[in-house]
């Protein structure tokens, strides 16, 4: 199913995580279904560990709660979440069948040293699932700002147009925009309860 930017129906499912520290192990990972006339139209969560293994199996539990098979394209805030929990893009796109964009906002120099000081008995296999995000390409969007993402299922252009359509200012587009903010107000309560 191919994630045609200029489908009138066209839904995204956007998925953000919140976390602190020193407030427990897990973060919140919300997903906010929206259709392209920024009308919401669903939610699911989950909770991965900080510095855990578990990320692209929450991702996928996160979808699969949903039960929803009209979602056209999924993009995910990241690709390194919770401390260093990766999540396996390939795999979630290849398990959910769904074009996938994942959206990280600054330019960065690699996580490589980061994870070997921050996994000094366990950093190989980090490393790894690291390596096997790829390169991130550079997008410029229609407010100007720019994004890196990596991809499955789109062309770059595909890719861009998807972002574009989501968006109203700066460089988030609302279903991510959204789903960090409820990630935010979930583990805010969370603490508090």
């Amino acid at each position: 199913m191919r994630a045609h930017p200029f489908k009138k129906g066209l839904r995204a499912l956007g998925i953000a995580e919140s976390f602190n520290r020193r407030l427990g192990r897990k973060s919140v990972l919300a997903g906010v279904v929206m259709r392209k006339d920024l009308i919401i139209d669903g939610f699911s969560f989950s909770r991965p560990e900080l510095e855990g293994d578990d990320a692209t199996d929450r991702v996928l539990e996160l979808y699969e709660r949903l039960g929803r098979k009209d979602v056209n394209v999924i993009m995910i805030s990241g690709a390194v979440i919770s401390l260093y929990n990766i999540i396996d893009l390939e795999k979630v796109y290849e398990e959910t069948k769904v074009p996938l964009i994942s959206l990280s906002y600054r330019e960065s120099r690699g996580l490589e040293d980061a994870i070997k000081r921050h996994f000094p008995d366990r950093w190989e296999r980090k490393l790894e699932m690291y390596n096997k995000l790829g390169k991130r390409e550079e997008v410029i969007l229609k407010t100007g700002k720019k994004v890196f993402i990596r991809r499955y299922g789109l062309t770059k252009k595909e890719a861009k147009a998807v972002i574009n359509s989501f968006l109203l200012q700066g460089r988030y587009p609302e279903p991510i925009r959204v789903a960090g903010l409820l990630a935010w107000s979930i583990l805010r309560y969370l603490v508090g309860s």
